[in-house]
Order: C-alpha cells, then structure tokens, then sequence
C-alpha cells in the first residue's frame, strides 16, 4: 500500500512551506510508530496512486473515478477523500454531512487559537463587504453578528462549505430566516474568488472562515485593504483531520494518537 496524505484546506501557494513543516510533524512521528508515512504532500491527481476502475465502497459501487483518470495537474477533493489509502486529510463538515462520512473516520481537529474569530477547535466566518471608513469591525460573539443582510448579492466558495455557505445558513435559519433574504447568490469556487468578487463591486458580501481571512490579510493586503468584517457568524467546529475507513485499525488509531498529539484533542461531534 502506498499511502496518502494532503492537507487542502489551507495550503494556497504561500502557506505551502508552513503547511510542509505541519506535515513533517505528523510524517515523522508516524514513521517512529513504524507506519510509512509518505514523504510528501499530495497536491495534484497525478500524485495519487491509480485505482483501476474507479474507487468502490464496500458493496461495489464506485464512489470516484480513477485518479489515473482525472485532470493530472488539478486536485478532485472528493476523489482525494475517497480514496482507499488515504493516511491523513483534511476536509470540511460539509461535505461530511453529505455524504463523505461512510468513507473516513474523523482522527483530530485543527486549530484556530490566535486567529481573531477562532478559539481552539472552533471558528467563525467573517461576514466582508466593501470597506467603510471609520467603521470599526464588530467583536465575535457566542451568537451570530449580522448586518442587514436583506437584498445583497452573496458571493460564496461552494454550496457544501460551511465557512462559506452552510453557517450563514443555519444563522440566517436561526433568526426565522432564510438564503432568499439575499437578492442573488453566486458561487465562485474559493474563498479567495469571492473576497475579489466583493472588492470588485460585483457581489456585496461572502462569508469568509477566520484562518482563511487571515491568510487573505496576511498575502493579499492590498485587496483585504478594500473589504471589511461586517459581522461574523455563530462559531463552529473547525475543519477535521480524517483516514479512509479502510485503514487497520491500529494504524488508525496510531494516526489519530499523532495528529491530536500535534494539533488538539478530538472533535466535539
């Protein structure tokens, strides 16, 4: 078995050499546990090993294509979940929520500690629009923060992201609400795309999770110079680490001994 690992969520070309250290950690202790943990990072289809015929669950049916099949220098996330030999990943409780859960066990959380909007294994979304002088940004809170949010143009990642989608969601639910408080709605692909759309003045807010707004600050300041926090949604629980279920056991629990180790103690779920 040639075994997996990739780390997706937060790994835009400038955080790559943080990210790779991040694995070295969990590479290395895996490897003195005796478990050959790969050298490097998966971050393209033709990085991960074949699985001729596609990937199956247990009853047969294929559940993603053969990577061998897939655009070579793209990464297809949910192919990269599925598949069987997959040691360490990282994902997003929505797709978890629909339908990935089957297919891998959740082994540890990341951190959000010392980003402002996260606290341990939880996060919030900040809510961006275009900047407003002299405005100061509201402080997070247990409860959802919103602006008046009646008639804007949502720009979001993608319909499965929490972050991006799903809390803004659940809040606007919580309040007797719904999505078609909103006069249009557009997905963009990232989180990144939709902070350019705002800045643009084509889209009035997106919601953006805590760590991804800070990169954005942190890599982008001349376009988080144009956009502000508006708000921020009620917290959640952060972004899990997960195996393939079809990993033995004790090499499972080897992983997620190591990866809470590294990072924080188990998901609250």
């Amino acid at each position: 078995m040639t075994f997996v690992a990739s780390m997706p969520m937060y790994d835009p070309p400038e955080e790559r050499e943080t990210v790779d250290l991040s694995w070295q950690r969990v590479r290395d202790a895996l490897r003195l546990r005796g478990i050959a943990a790969p050298e490097r990072l998966v971050r393209r289809n033709a990085d991960l090993p074949a699985v001729p015929g596609g990937i199956r669950d247990v009853a047969g049916n294929i559940i993603a294509p053969d990577p061998a099949t897939l655009p070579p220098e793209e990464l297809d996330l949910h192919t990269l979940w599925r598949h069987p030999d997959l040691l360490f990943g990282e994902t997003c409780w929505g797709p978890l929520d629909q339908g990935l859960r089957p297919f891998v066990h959740v082994i540890a959380q990341n951190s959000y500690s010392g980003v402002p909007g996260g606290e341990g294994i939880l996060y919030r979304s900040a809510l961006i629009t275009r900047s407003e002088a002299q405005r100061p940004a509201p402080v997070p809170s247990d409860t959802p923060v919103m602006p008046d949010l009646a008639g804007k143009h949502f720009a979001f990642n993608t319909l499965d992201s929490r972050s991006g989608y799903l809390s803004v969601e659940r809040d606007l639910h919580a309040q007797g609400a719904s999505m078609q408080t909103f006069s249009h709605t557009t997905p963009t692909g990232s989180h990144l795309a939709s902070l350019r759309m705002v800045a643009a003045n084509e889209a009035d807010i997106a919601a953006i999770d805590c760590k991804s707004w800070a990169m954005a600050q942190r890599h982008h300041p001349s376009l988080s110079a144009k956009l502000h926090v508006a708000g921020w949604t009620a917290p959640s629980t952060g972004l899990p680490f997960i195996c393939s279920v079809h990993l033995p056991e004790a090499i499972r629990r080897n992983v997620a001994d190591v990866a809470r180790a590294i990072f924080l103690p188990p998901a609250r779920c």
